[in-house]
C-alpha cells in the first residue's frame, strides 16, 4: 500500500489533493513501489527558502526538495517531498499550463529524483523530463515540461 500524505501550508493555489494522490500512486506502480509513505508539504518561498538553506546551504527558493528517508533499497519506501506552490503560480501563469500541472510536475520531479533519476547532466534530465511529461500526461495534466519543446502530433 502506498500511504500519500498531504500538507498544504499555502492556501493560494487551486488544487486537487485527491488527484494529486492519484499521480504520486500512479508514480509509485509504474517503478514497482508496493509499499511506501509519501509525505508532501505544499508550500511558498519563505519556506522553502529555509529549508533549502538548512538542508542544502543554498540560500535561494526552489520548486521542489526531497528526501529518501528509506533505511535501504527495501521496501516500504519513505518519501518527504516539499514543493513550492508559489513558483508553481509564476512559472504556470508563465509557461501558459495551469498551477497545478506545474505543482503536479514539481511532485513528480522530486519522486523521480527518490526514484534514482538524476538530471545533472544533459543526457539524464532529458530522460528524467520525458518521463516526467509521460507520467503527467497519463494523469491528465498534460505535457508540462516539454511542453514547448514539443511538436504536436499530427495525424
Amino acid at each position: 500500500m502506498v500511504a500519500i500524505h498531504i500538507a498544504k501550508n499555502f492556501e493560494d493555489i487551486n488544487t486537487s489533493l485527491p488527484k494529486l494522490k492519484k499521480l504520486v500512486k500512479a508514480t509509485c506502480k509504474r517503478f514497482n513501489i508496493s509499499e511506501a509513505t509519501v509525505s508532501i508539504a505544499i508550500v511558498g518561498n519563505t519556506e522553502i527558502r529555509k529549508l533549502n538553506k538548512r538542508f542544502l546551504n543554498r540560500n535561494h527558493s526552489t520548486d521542489c526538495l526531497s528526501f529518501d528517508l528509506s533505511d535501504s533499497n527495501q521496501q516500504p519506501k519513505s518519501f518527504e517531498l516539499v514543493v513550492n506552490a508559489e513558483k508553481a503560480l509564476k512559472e504556470a501563469t508563465r509557461r501558459g499550463h495551469s498551477a497545478e500541472a506545474e505543482l503536479a510536475l514539481y511532485i513528480t520531479h522530486g519522486l523521480l529524483h527518490n526514484l534514482g533519476f538524476d538530471d545533472s547532466k544533459p543526457s539524464q534530465a532529458e530522460k528524467m523530463h520525458d518521463a516526467e511529461d509521460e507520467i503527467l500526461q497519463q494523469q491528465g495534466f498534460g505535457l508540462v515540461y516539454n511542453k514547448s519543446n514539443r511538436i504536436p502530433n499530427i495525424h
